[in-house]
């Protein structure tokens, strides 16, 4: 079958009045195929080399140089070239081929990782330059590279102040963009918008304030907001149903709060029938965690509106799944709840009974991401017939360890099976998202003992992330299983992530898993 080339694509339209949340795309307002055509604006040039032809690039340097620039813009040998010529900015990108560090290439840089960081990078530059228009050119390239540069374009633009009303998007020039050496891909320019409209939607939760974003309007983003397909079915637990399936330890964690704890489930089944059995995808939602009754102190606090930054990235995948038509079926589970000080809240020494029966001793309440997620979990597993899942995956902001241990880019993966591991590891390199296999040491499990319960929710001051996981595994029943660590987080601006805050963490990976599927 012939592969369908791109068209150019009318401008994204304003946000509807409906109260969906719209999310605007920027490469949906590219000329594709065409030469750019202006008059008296500032114009920059981006040409992405996919193919080492020096020809090609002599043959750029020769048509917007200066004199004196050409014989060293010649012999420059680096990825990344930039001058100012003739008619304004140019920037010409070739990646090389590089060494590998090793581990077996799973920590490598992938093409699409990049040609998403490099491009993503390239957009404050625009706006540094004050273009008004843009051409770029795709030379010899990939689909891959395609995929990255056109994702990373339209990632980078995000900026949480003006995202709501499309104003991130009104200071970047018109762009046209062709490729030579090759056909651009229609379906490659749809996955690129879906893919960052997704991850943009991650980062915009996560950097939403507590006192807009709690367990009610969260539940509303899902049920009001989200311009889900007809195939999406989003169903509420509120309190009242909590308290009746028995989900102590979910209940306890939000029972302080002003707007009590509640759980979204968004069932996807496509269209199509498939031979798949379903994914069920869990995120912890803490809106705000003060810590509880054990408070944390403030410095620890104040990034703590990003402890739902697990159920931020479940709801973006949901997202993708529907905008992509997703042929397979799946599962979202969000574990929503706010862990506030107050009369009502939980406290250490307290013994609560789980959804699947295990009695459990508060050692500490600020480990409260696990309590909501292990009920959950048993809702997810405990799923009969058709709805059965294969696989159940975890995402949370668990712990700090994680983060001592591997840094704020890498994720912590624990599973109890080796080829899920090994898919969400190589879907994790792919999509330059990354995660690292850690161990259930079952050894471990001893320090979450308890003379009064079946466990404790937190043991010692080391292994915490581990300690953590075998915790969550109690509660999956013998499925497939595996939990995400993450940090959701970005520290700064880097690539493709234009802002600091939240980082979209991982929802590149779990795109890249599920698509590996089918």
């Amino acid at each position: 079958m012939a592969k369908k080339k791109a068209t150019a694509s009318k401008a994204p339209k304003a946000q509807k009045s409906s109260g969906k949340l719209q999310i605007q795309s920027w490469i949906e307002t590219f000329d594709f195929g065409k030469e750019l055509k202006v008059k008296n604006e500032l114009t920059g040039f981006v040409y992405f080399l996919g193919v080492d032809d020096s020809n090609k690039l002599h043959g750029l340097v020769e048509e917007h140089a200066l004199a004196w620039q050409m014989e060293g813009l010649k012999k420059n040998e680096r990825e990344f070239i930039y001058f100012v010529g003739l008619q304004g900015p140019v920037w010409i990108l070739r990646p090389r081929s590089k060494n590998s560090v090793g581990h077996d290439g799973l920590l490598d840089e992938a093409q699409y990782t990049w040609a998403r960081d490099q491009f993503g990078g390239l957009v404050a530059q625009f706006k540094a330059h004050q273009l008004k228009a843009l051409q770029i050119e795709f030379h010899g390239t990939s689909s891959t590279q395609d995929l990255g540069a056109l994702t990373g374009l339209n990632m980078a633009p995000y900026n949480f102040r003006q995202f709501v009303d499309g104003k991130h998007l009104s200071d970047l020039p018109k762009v046209a963009l062709r490729k030579t050496l090759g056909d651009l891909e229609k379906e490659t320019l749809k996955a690129a918008s879906v893919r960052s409209r997704a991850v943009t939607l991650a980062r915009h939760l996560v950097n939403l304030p507590p006192n807009d974003l709690n367990p009610k309007t969260f539940s509303e983003m899902a049920t009001k907001k989200l311009p889900f397909s007809k195939n999406m079915k989003v169903t509420v637990w509120d309190t009242k149903k909590l308290i009746s399936e028995g989900m102590g330890l979910h209940v306890a964690v939000g029972q302080g709060a002003e707007h009590g704890p509640c759980m979204v489930h968004m069932r996807y089944r496509p269209t199509k029938k498939s031979s798949l059995k379903p994914i069920a995808f869990v995120g912890k939602g803490i809106t705000f965690d003060t810590g509880g009754l054990d408070i944390k102190p403030s410095s620890s606090m104040r990034l703590m509106k990003k402890d739902m930054g697990g159920a931020a990235s479940v709801m973006a995948l949901a997202l993708w799944a529907s905008e992509s038509q997703y042929e397979g079926p799946l599962d979202f589970y969000l574990a929503l709840a706010e862990n506030a000080v107050d009369g009502k809240s939980f406290r250490p020494s307290d013994v609560i009974t789980a959804r699947n029966g295990m009695k459990v001793e508060i050692d500490n309440t600020d480990a409260e991401g696990r309590l909501v997620l292990a009920d959950v979990l048993d809702v997810a597993c405990k799923q009969k017939g058709s709805d059965d899942p294969e696989f159940v995956i975890d995402v949370a902001t668990l712990t700090g360890a994680i983060k001592v241990g591997l840094g704020a880019e890498i994720a912590g993966l624990f599973s109890n099976d080796d080829d899920l591991a090994k898919a969400l590891t190589d879907a994790g390199q792919r999509a330059g998202d990354l995660n690292w296999r850690m161990p259930l040491f079952e050894k471990y499990w001893g320090d979450l003992s308890s003379p009064f319960a079946d466990c404790k929710n937190s043991g010692g001051g080391f292994g915490g992330a581990i300690t953590a996981a075998l915790f969550l595994q109690k509660f999956v029943g013998g499925k497939k299983w595996a939990h995400l660590d993450v940090y959701a987080w970005a520290d700064k601006a880097s690539g493709a992530i234009g802002s600091a805050g939240g980082s979209g963490q991982p929802v590149q990976c779990l795109i890249e898993f599920l698509q590996a599927r089918v």
